[in-house]
């Protein structure tokens, strides 16, 4: 049972108006990257906040994402077929730490290296599912980040 005095990831980086502050903001950076550019240039004006409601309930906030647009599975979904490589997604996870800085979000160590490890994982997975041949678990759960406990698929 988590401890009610200590506040989720979602409630320290500040809510949705904190995420959704960050998305708008990374993705902005993205459309003019050189490397990431051309991978996003289809998204449509919805993704950012698509983003932050995702990782709002990976980060303990409420399950909008899985309510609105069909959790895990769907997010596995739109990586299908997009043949990303590494060098994006470091890019991609570098860019939205990066973001986070100009921002002035929480960056108090272990905030970060929850983010981070979330980043990490979800942005490998990212590429994975992005490979020829990936399938989607229709049952694949939302990962859910917490202060170094983590539950989620593949993970326990």
């Amino acid at each position: 049972m988590p401890d009610r005095n200590i506040p989720s990831l979602y409630e320290w980086v500040g809510g949705i108006d904190a995420l959704t502050r960050l998305t708008t903001r990374f993705y902005e950076h993205v459309k003019k990257d050189a490397l990431l550019g051309p991978v996003f240039a289809h998204m449509d004006d919805s993704h950012p906040a698509h983003v932050a409601a995702f990782l709002g309930e990976v980060l303990g906030g409420p399950a909008t994402y899985s309510e609105q647009h069909g959790g895990h599975p769907h997010m596995i979904r739109q990586h299908l077929n997009k043949h990303l490589v590494q060098e994006q997604r470091r890019r991609w996870v570098s860019l939205l730490l990066e973001t986070a800085d100009e921002l002035g979000m929480p960056d108090d160590p272990e905030f970060r290296s929850a983010l981070v490890g979330y980043l990490e994982w979800g942005s490998r997975l990212a590429v994975i599912n992005s490979q020829p041949g990936a399938t989607v678990d229709a049952d694949a759960p939302m990962p859910r980040w917490g202060w170094g406990e983590v539950k989620g698929p593949y993970i326990g």
